[in-house]
């Protein structure tokens, strides 16, 4: 027969495994500022099999802040809408990019490269965009000796990297591997073009918006990138049409504008506008040669 003492053991065991499992929710949920499904430890897939919608965008800064730009947006999408929509943080490009690749998604925020390639490969819907073109530049310093884009092959090229829109637009321009420039990776722009300035590198990128914010004499302009459309909102499937329509004018409302204040802000950029699928038609060709998006 079981003793006493056996099954005494038992339950005690039973009630330390629940604490435990209790705690745990209770500290990720705390972590998330009360949206559990935030937390980057929580699956995704877990949360998507909840009912709720999921909110991604690429990795940028830590946690909390990502969390200070999008969880506004994600609350205000949930009210206006009815259904919850809960922002999935994204700590590092691998797990985004599985995410991304694997469905996980049903509305996300990034560059143009992305959003054609969701257009193109996952049935996305382009929603609004902020504001303006953009053009990124490959500039080298002015006294350097590099005057065509082709003669950047084998040299160091400091860029935020791949895939950096940026980086692949410089990367696409270059078809055998063989000769190609060698990527020095950079946290940002600004440490980029402190790099080429420094001589780590021969030459960076940036947007033309940034190198309007530097001194221009000091660097060249060798090749720009043809201009492309702005970040982009993008929903996927299983959002009904219906409900894309409000999804759109919920985040060109005047309510919508406070919610994405932070997001805006981030980026230096006015209101969001509508998008339009052909301006990001065959954009995510500039990912052919990336993990998860080949």
């Amino acid at each position: 027969m079981i003793s006493l003492r056996k099954i005494l053991l038992f339950v005690l065991g039973l009630g330390l495994l629940g604490a435990a499992l209790y705690a745990a929710a209770g500290g990720v949920d705390k972590a998330a500022g009360g949206q559990l499904a935030s937390a980057p430890g929580i699956p995704a897939t877990a949360i998507n099999d909840a009912g709720n919608f999921i909110f991604g965008a690429p990795p940028g800064d830590g946690f909390e802040e990502e969390v200070a730009k999008y969880e506004p947006i994600a609350e205000h999408l949930s009210r206006v809408t009815g259904k919850r929509f809960v922002y999935r943080y994204s700590a590092d490009w691998l797990s985004y990019s599985k995410n991304m690749a694997g469905g996980v998604y049903d509305v996300v925020f990034d560059g143009p490269a992305f959003t054609g390639w969701r257009i193109d490969r996952m049935s996305h819907t382009p929603l609004v965009k902020l504001p303006d073109d953009v053009v990124f530049v490959v500039i080298t310093r002015a006294d350097g000796g590099i005057g065509q884009l082709k003669h950047l092959a084998g040299h160091r090229v400091c860029t935020v990297a791949p895939p950096d829109v940026g980086a692949l637009a410089l990367l696409s321009q270059f078809n055998n591997p063989a000769r190609q420039p060698m990527i020095v990776e950079a946290k940002s722009w600004q440490e980029a073009h402190k790099g080429l300035m420094d001589g780590k590198c021969t030459a960076s990128i940036m947007s033309q918006r940034n190198l309007e914010t530097i001194e221009s004499e000091t660097v060249k302009v060798v090749y720009r990138y043809r201009p492309l459309p702005n970040y982009a909102f993008s929903a996927g499937p299983r959002i009904a049409p219906e409900m894309k329509g409000k999804i759109r004018d919920a985040l060109l409302s005047v309510s919508g504008k406070t919610a994405t204040a932070k997001l805006r802000a981030s980026h230096g950029a006015g209101d969001f506008v509508p998008a339009t699928p052909a301006e990001y038609a065959g954009l995510g060709r500039l990912l052919k040669d990336s993990l998860y998006y080949q």
